[in-house]
């Protein structure tokens, strides 16, 4: 399989606490890998690294066979390939659900007001959101405004997607609306990467689990093997105590 993202001895600290320790692992073309722990466990900073919202301390991120990190590497144009669809929407919020998907493919992509738009509608049609075009993203519940923030990442044609716990926020009756968009992309090919708390999709969307605690990749593996025969203890417990609240 071709390694899109492959991770190596990356560590991240935040003044003398070491968040991240060690992490290896890669994410394959067209692979759905979802990341799973409890709260703390640095799944979320992990996510951020890899998009280089924060600098890791040390480690290497290879794209596309190239060290990102390396200080002759682009990081704007790097940053272009990554979708990121966050925990918290990060709408603008006086802006219209077309605007929201239209402003970055200008600014950062080029592409004209016509392009954009074009591509934008394809997008929001895939998520249901096209006849929203002209309401103001405040106006949208939750779901709509999740929906819309994957539209918005799409729309800037990434080649991976990156979900930090994208039904966190949400209601519950607003979950699976969000979750069937995610197995609709995860159906179509879309390389993705989900931090998630959502059990059932990581069983039944992913191709591979990564179970995380206390800063390092404690377990990976096929769903079936990480849900229904883990080796480690750490897994062992982490999923009876998550399975037993749901």
């Amino acid at each position: 399989m071709e390694k899109i993202i492959d991770i190596q001895h990356l560590s991240k600290d935040f003044g003398s606490h070491r968040v991240l320790r060690d992490i290896d692992f890669s994410v394959n073309k067209g692979e759905v890998v979802s990341i799973i722990g409890s709260s703390g466990s640095g799944k979320s900073t992990l996510l951020r690294c890899i998009n280089l919202l924060e600098k890791p301390t040390s480690g290497q991120i290879i794209y596309n066979g190239e060290n990102i990190l390396d200080d002759k590497h682009d990081i704007y144009a790097y940053r272009t390939k990554l979708g990121m669809v966050f925990q918290q929407f990060n709408l603008f919020n006086n802006h219209d659900v077309l605007s929201n998907c239209t402003v970055g493919q200008v600014k950062v992509l080029g592409r004209s007001e016509e392009e954009a738009k074009a591509v934008a509608m394809k997008y929001l049609k895939v998520v249901g959101m096209d006849q929203y075009i002209h309401a103001k993203a405040k106006q949208l519940s939750g779901g709509q405004k999740q929906r819309v923030a994957i539209a918005r990442a799409l729309a800037m044609e990434p080649d991976v997607m990156l979900f930090d716990e994208p039904t966190s926020a949400l209601d519950p009756e607003m979950v699976g609306e969000v979750l069937k968009i995610m197995k609709d992309l995860a159906e179509s090919g879309l390389t993705m990467l989900v931090v998630t708390h959502e059990m059932d999709f990581a069983r039944e969307v992913s191709d591979r689990v990564v179970f995380m605690d206390q800063g390092v990749i404690a377990e990976e593996g096929e769903p079936g093997k990480i849900f229904n025969n883990p080796e480690e203890e750490r897994t062992k417990e982490f999923l009876k105590r998550i399975l037993n609240k749901m």
